[in-house]
């Protein structure tokens, strides 16, 4: 992309804002680097990464990028044999640090809600875990190399700080004498050239030993070193020199261990600076309430409400526009000061900052192209060096883009043939832009010129377009109108300031008569234009109160809705209670005739099971009755039913097995009981294709009602483990009897401990066939998914 476009769009700007939410220098270098892009897979890329971050910023925040700097110098020096300094490994261990802090958040966030193309970046991120301990092992976070660092290091340290407490302790006493303390300037202890010495005074120099290592500014003053500690200072030099050496060992040691890493460490500066670069566009993205743009390689662009993102909201007027579809240019007319070199330089800062991979400050949908190159030429350029005037440099401007657009261009022209004589300006006008459509390059274009507009309005994929201008407060709006051309509004100005009527009237009379029909055709438009915009507002009014009409229904109907589920819940409350009595009756009366079988051994007779149906039948509530008489309540025709069958008996609400057949009744084995059945008071459950000769065994047996409420999902949150464990284990074996493929078990994100011991349980449950994390809009880690055998 050219440098001058970019300078002319002041699309420099728009880099200095992003740099400012960049968190990290290698963020900052990207965003220094940014040029827009005429790959439209590469567009499509980093638009995506925008919006991932976008999504991952306002769901979480920024990523943790604290203690990332730019360690790409020490990384080479140690490459090269080099030894770092405690600080330069220091800002290693803290970079790497930092690296595996973001690459966990993004992969948290990526598992809650998908951000695919960060958490490719983010994955391959090294991680350096043994080098960050070694060095923080060493140093500690001021830079200073710790005691602990080496044993031989911690030995002289405390040698040191031994021998410089005796020194302090020699001086000390030294200067509590009296004899001493009059010769003293002050009574302290001091260090010169890493020697300790004592202040005194000038005059007493001949009858203090030492050595004298510094004077103070007046000459007053002597720093002297006294004979009895200089072997003492001596030792401690060399205790001095010792500690740095031992240093060095310990430096040279980090180093090397850092220079094994030195590739993926520069691989993981290239990959932060990725990141940090995307989530710097997704916070520039929020300051300006901007969108992401649909692209194209078309040549089409449509922004809704586009606004300038360098002019403060509250004064930017949004801008419509769209290019490309049905007119590939755009001839633009109005007064000055009306608008047009800002709409302009908005479509053009807007496709350049979408080419970029960022965001646009424009409603949802708007759409944009990736051109191969957009061209301008906009302002004054006059030059006085070159000695060109306005005129000449406009043309030499547009000259080099017409050498080198294409097809695939965008063309800005502002103030089009100006600085020259109209007639001859509107004339070169004209050419330039049939020769620009007939490369079918998009251009907009903006002029004064009036023949400009009868040009648009004949030709074919050329469209008008205007600023608005309020004649009421003689004003502009800054509203660009498509389609229609821009009125000169010179004589309602003069009218409305007060000119004589006779010197306006003079004035019309002046104007060809061919441009005045262009004049009031203008007129007639604008009042044509007026008129549907009054007409549209009060459709949107119209429309607006319908939507509150409907709204209004929608909350009755959902208020309806609720006392119906009242009402349905109140009398499925009430149906539940019968049916719960019905069985408590219906249980006593089975074992009733259990206790009756054993007691009459297992010969009931025939009057007394009769009264026993009767019973069992006025217990049944009025629900099952009814289900009863529908046939079972499938609807269809009752499936026939065989010896061997297993059934479902309605009025004992009971399961048994067929044994015989005869006419319209059948004999049913129910646990150690036969009983003959109506036909029609069966409902087929599984077929059999023999009949069970031998008697089942008297024994207690489990079965489950198709009327018993199986839940898929067992929700566990606020329970500890052990209590947990308890209620899968029951939920697997009620979902296991019920025929469930598939349970839910809810346990929340929390500490992971509930979660971890739930899933040891299940990996080894022999009901469970297998499980995992919920997927999106299942829960995600804060649900387990169990597949039952």
């Amino acid at each position: 992309m050219d440098s001058k476009i970019l300078s002319t769009l002041e699309f420099h700007k728009i880099t200095h804002k992003l740099q400012q939410h960049a968190a990290t220098s290698l963020g900052k270098g990207i965003v220094e680097r940014l040029l827009p892009s005429s790959d439209l897979e590469l567009v499509k890329l980093s638009l995506q990464a925008t919006d991932e971050a976008y999504k991952a910023d306002r769901l979480k925040g920024n990523a943790p990028f604290g203690g990332i700097v730019d360690i790409s110098g020490p990384l080479h020096r140690a490459r090269i044999g080099g030894t770092l300094n405690p600080e330069e490994l220091l800002d290693i261990a803290l970079t790497a640090r930092g690296s595996r802090r973001v690459k966990k958040h993004i992969e948290v966030l990526h598992e809650d809600d998908p951000i695919p193309l960060l958490h490719q970046t983010s994955d391959e991120l090294s991680e350096h875990k043994p080098l960050e301990d070694a060095i923080f092992d060493c140093i500690d976070d001021q830079g200073e190399v710790l005691d602990s660092a080496s044993v031989e290091l911690a030995s002289v340290r405390r040698e040191l700080r031994s021998g410089e407490s005796r020194v302090r302790e020699k001086l000390e006493q030294m200067i509590r004498s009296s004899s001493v303390q009059k010769m003293l300037q002050d009574a302290i202890v001091t260090i010169r050239n890493d020697r300790y010495v004592i202040p005194v005074k000038a005059e007493y120099r001949s009858n203090f030993g030492g050595i004298v290592h510094d004077q103070s500014g007046s000459g007053a003053t002597l720093f002297i070193e006294p004979e009895t500690i200089v072997a003492m200072n001596n030792k401690l030099r060399e205790l001095k020199a010792k500690e740095l050496r031992e240093i060095e060992k310990i430096l040279q040691k980090l180093t090397a261990l850092a220079s094994d890493h030195v590739d993926d460490l520069l691989y993981n500066l290239e990959l932060i600076g990725r990141l940090d670069f995307a989530y710097a566009k997704a916070r520039m993205a929020h300051e300006m309430k901007a969108t992401l743009p649909r692209m194209n390689d078309r040549g089409f662009l449509k922004l809704k409400r586009g606004r300038h993102p360098l002019i403060a909201a509250d004064r930017v007027v949004p801008l419509d526009v769209e290019l490309g579809n049905q007119y590939t240019a755009i001839i633009v007319t109005g007064p000055n000061t009306g608008g047009k070199t800002v709409s302009l330089k908005t479509i053009g800062l807007l496709s350049l900052m979408a080419m970029s991979g960022l965001f646009v400050p424009a409603e949802d949908g708007s759409q944009l192209c990736v051109f191969d190159a957009i061209y301008a030429d906009i302002g004054d350029e006059q030059s006085i060096e070159q000695s060109l005037s306005t005129f000449s440099s406009h043309l030499t401007n547009i000259i080099r883009i017409l050498q080198s657009m294409t097809s695939k261009s965008l063309v800005l022209l502002d103030e089009l043939g100006a600085g020259t004589d109209p007639a001859e300006g509107s004339a070169l006008a004209i050419a330039i832009l049939e020769h620009v459509h007939r490369k079918d390059s998009r251009i907009i274009a903006t002029t004064h010129y009036s023949e400009l507009k009868a040009y648009a309005y004949n030709r074919k994929g050329v469209i008008n377009a205007s600023m608005e201008f309020d004649v009421a407060t003689l004003s502009p709006t800054y509203r660009l109108l498509v389609g229609v051309p821009g009125r000169s509004n010179a004589f309602a100005i003069a009218e409305r300031l007060g000119l004589d009527k006779k010197i306006i009237d003079h004035a019309r009379g002046e104007v060809s008569e061919e441009d005045q029909r262009v004049e009031n055709m203008i007129a007639s438009l604008e009042e044509n234009r007026l008129s549907a915009e009054s007409e549209r507002l009060t459709a949107e009014s119209l429309r607006q109160e319908m939507e509150r009409q409907r709204a209004r229904h929608e909350a009755d109907m959902m208020k309806f809705e609720e006392q119906r589920d009242k009402l349905l819940l109140k009398a499925q409350e009430e149906a539940a209670a019968a049916v719960a009595k019905a069985k408590k009756e219906a249980e006593q009366i089975i074992a009733d005739l259990r206790k009756l079988a054993m007691e009459e051994g297992a010969s009931v007779k025939e009057h007394k099971l009769i009264e026993a149906r009767r019973k069992l039948d006025e217990a049944a509530p009025e629900l099952a009755k009814k289900k009863k008489a529908a046939g079972g309540g499938t609807g269809g025709k009752p499936a026939k039913i065989e010896p061997g069958d297993e059934v479902t008996v309605y009025s004992l609400n009971q399961k048994g097995t067929v044994v015989d057949i005869s006419g319209s009744e059948a004999t049913v084995q129910l646990g150690i009981m036969k009983m003959k059945v109506a036909l029609d008071d069966l409902e087929l459950i599984k077929q059999s294709a023999a009949v069970k000769q031998q008697q089942p065994k008297q024994a207690a047996s489990l079965k489950r009602s198709k009327e018993d409420q199986v839940r898929m999902e067992l929700d566990l949150r606020g329970e500890n483990l052990e209590e947990a464990i308890i209620e899968v284990d029951r939920f697997l074996d009620e979902s296991y009897l019920a025929g469930m493929g598939q349970v839910y078990i809810i346990h929340g994100k929390g500490t992971g401990v509930l979660r971890t011991g739930i899933q040891q349980y299940l990996r080894r449950h022999s009901l469970v066939k297998a499980y995992r994390i919920g997927n999106y809009g299942e829960g995600g880690t804060g649900v387990t998914v169990a597949e039952l055998k």
